[in-house]
C-alpha cells in the first residue's frame, strides 16, 4: 500500500509544474515578465524532478540490489551499445534532416509539384533514427 507522501507528492508535482500555465492563459503574462516566468517554470520543474528522485531513491537502491546478484560486464556493455545505437542514429538523422529539409522547402516553394520528390529525402533521413531504434531493440532482446 502506498503511503500518503507517495500518493500526494506526484499530485503536488503536477500542480507545481502545470500551475504557472494558468497565468499564460489568463492574459496576465506580458513580454516583460515572460522570461522570468519561463526561468521560474524551468527551475520549478528541475526542483520537483530532483525531489521526486530523492524521495524514490530507496526504490532505486532496491532495484540495484536485486540486479547486483546477476550483473556482469557483458550486460552493462549491452545497455551501453543500445544507448549508443539510438543516440548516434538520432544525431545522424537530425543532421540529415537539418541538411535536407531546407533544400526540400526551397524546391517546394519554387515548384509545388516537387513535394513528393522532396519529402523522400527528409523521410530517408528520419529512417536512420528508426534503424538505430530497431538495432537497439535487437540488442536489448539478447540481454
Amino acid at each position: 500500500m502506498l503511503s500518503a507522501i507517495e500518493m500526494l507528492l506526484p499530485l503536488i508535482a503536477v500542480v507545481l509544474v502545470v500551475g504557472p500555465l494558468a497565468l499564460i492563459f489568463s492574459g496576465k503574462l506580458n513580454v516583460k515578465n515572460a522570461r522570468s516566468r519561463m526561468l521560474a517554470q524551468v527551475a520549478l520543474f528541475v526542483g520537483v524532478f530532483a525531489i521526486m528522485v530523492i524521495v524514490q531513491a530507496n526504490q532505486f537502491t532496491a532495484l540495484a540490489e536485486e540486479t547486483a546478484a546477476v550483473a556482469d560486464n557483458s550486460r552493462g556493455f549491452g545497455f551501453i551499445a543500445a544507448a549508443i545505437a539510438v543516440g548516434c542514429s538520432c544525431i545522424g538523422a537530425g543532421w540529415a534532416v537539418a541538411k535536407a529539409a531546407p533544400a526540400a522547402l526551397g524546391a517546394v516553394s519554387e515548384n509545388p509539384d516537387n513535394f513528393g520528390r522532396a519529402i523522400i529525402f527528409v523521410a530517408l533521413g528520419e529512417g536512420v533514427a528508426i534503424y538505430g531504434l530497431l538495432i537497439s531493440i535487437l540488442i536489448l532482446n539478447n540481454l
